[in-house]
């Protein structure tokens, strides 16, 4: 069982009224009014993981997806998936994680791509993943225009890769955007840039600010809102959005 559902199921009003008292009952029961999904049904979110990806980048949003799940009684679910057969993937600080369930972008809304191990070329992160092609592929078949992908850090470099950037705003790490630049990508100075069914965010900690847009995006602002407030994180700067 999530840790989230073990402490709200045997703390029942306690949590409530935790909750309540920290992001104030109007935001809460205007966030669990609009749990369900703008006009749709459950937000199913994909996390992209491979050998070398971020811890920060890939376990960031699922944190901010989760509370938004538990608290805010948001429609969604998550899953951390890989492009090959379910594994143990080795993250970049040598953490290992069981990744139970395969890339299935039919079933899934969002894909999260995170980066990582952009430093080394040889070492594992994005740079061998680019180099293998699979992830490239796979995510250029994925791109349909009504799924969002989101970038990472320099998991956007993946999808620059995939030509999914090109020609169209977009931010990676400060240390990637000259790349970027050169892949055709029309760089943003935002932490998070929405270009529509692609939205990417700069470095590391950007990923959160990504995930409190989308759920803002996808539910409401109380919900971003008061799932920033039990995170005790502030969004910062303005989210770059097309037309």
């Amino acid at each position: 069982m999530n840790r989230r559902d073990l402490l709200r199921n045997t703390m029942g009003a306690a949590t409530a009224v935790a909750v309540a008292s920290l992001v104030g009952p109007a935001t809460v029961a205007g966030a669990t009014a609009s749990g369900a999904r703008r006009g749709k049904g459950t937000l199913r979110v994909q996390i992209l993981m491979y050998d070398g990806v971020e811890e920060v980048d890939s376990i960031a949003p699922a944190e901010v997806f989760d509370i938004a799940r538990v608290y805010f009684a948001a429609n969604l679910v998550v899953d951390y998936v890989t492009v090959d057969e379910p594994r143990v993937v080795t993250l970049n600080r040598g953490a290992k994680m069981v990744v139970e369930k395969r890339w299935d972008p039919h079933n899934a809304d969002v894909v999260i791509v995170p980066g990582g191990g952009w430093r080394d070329p040889d070492a594992p992160g994005t740079h061998v993943e680019i180099a293998r092609g699979v992830i490239p592929h796979e995510l250029a078949a994925a791109a349909n225009g009504r799924r969002l992908i989101g970038g990472v850090c320099v998991g956007v470099m993946l999808m620059s890769a995939a030509g999914l950037t090109k020609n169209r705003p977009c931010t990676t790490h400060p240390l990637a955007q000259e790349r970027l630049v050169a892949e055709g990508g029309i760089v943003k100075t935002a932490r998070v840039v929405d270009a529509g069914d692609v939205i990417t965010a700069g470095g590391v900690t950007s990923g959160i600010d990504e995930a409190l847009w989308i759920l803002e995006r996808e539910f409401s602002p109380d919900m971003a809102v008061g799932t920033e407030r039990i995170l005790q994180y502030e969004r910062r700067g303005t989210v770059w959005r097309a037309a």
